[in-house]
């Protein structure tokens, strides 16, 4: 008889290949705390996530310059990628939930994925409409760099949930 799949966690099990995440994020992070809890989580990720700083440095008014930082993520999105637009509108995810999402996306042959954090004044209407998937990371606001590190957390949490490991508690 065969054994249970949870039993075989990391036991010859056949998976397909981890996702490769993109972090497309308009804005550079300096030097402190907030770099410093991205790149802790960063780290923490298999494989390490590319993260790709997009920046306007022209002085726009806020929907022109949302528009252009629309651009921007887009120029850089990679080909074939799927798209997770971060926006307060979008849908709210438990842990778990974001877990069973990368899985999916995983199982259903999904190489790269790609998560886009807009600027301080949000995310350009291009890139919600582009978006496989829209997500919230709750009715709060938050500071876009401060977004980073959230997410990446986030992701390391889904990535050990996934692998059955203690770190996430219900």
């Amino acid at each position: 008889m065969g054994r249970d799949p949870a039993e075989c966690r990391g036991v010859g099990a056949i998976r397909a290949p981890a996702i490769r995440i993109v972090i497309l994020a308009i804005g550079k992070q300096r030097r402190g705390p907030l770099a410093d809890l991205q790149a802790h989580y960063a780290a923490r990720l298999t494989p390490p996530p590319a993260i790709v700083e997009l920046e306007e440095r022209r002085k726009l008014p806020p929907e022109p310059l949302r528009a252009r930082e629309a651009e921007l993520i887009l120029a850089a999105l990679p080909a074939g990628a799927r798209l997770v637009a971060l926006d307060e509108h979008g849908a709210s995810w438990s842990s778990r939930e974001l877990a069973e999402r990368l899985a999916a996306w995983r199982d259903q042959g999904t190489a790269t994925l790609a998560f886009a954090i807009g600027g301080a004044n949000g995310l350009g209407r291009a890139v919600i409409e582009r978006a496989d998937a829209v997500l919230s990371l709750g009715a709060m606001t938050w500071p876009h760099l401060l977004v980073r590190g959230m997410l990446l957390e986030q992701l390391y949490r889904a990535q050990q949930i996934l692998a059955g490991h203690p770190y996430h508690r219900d």
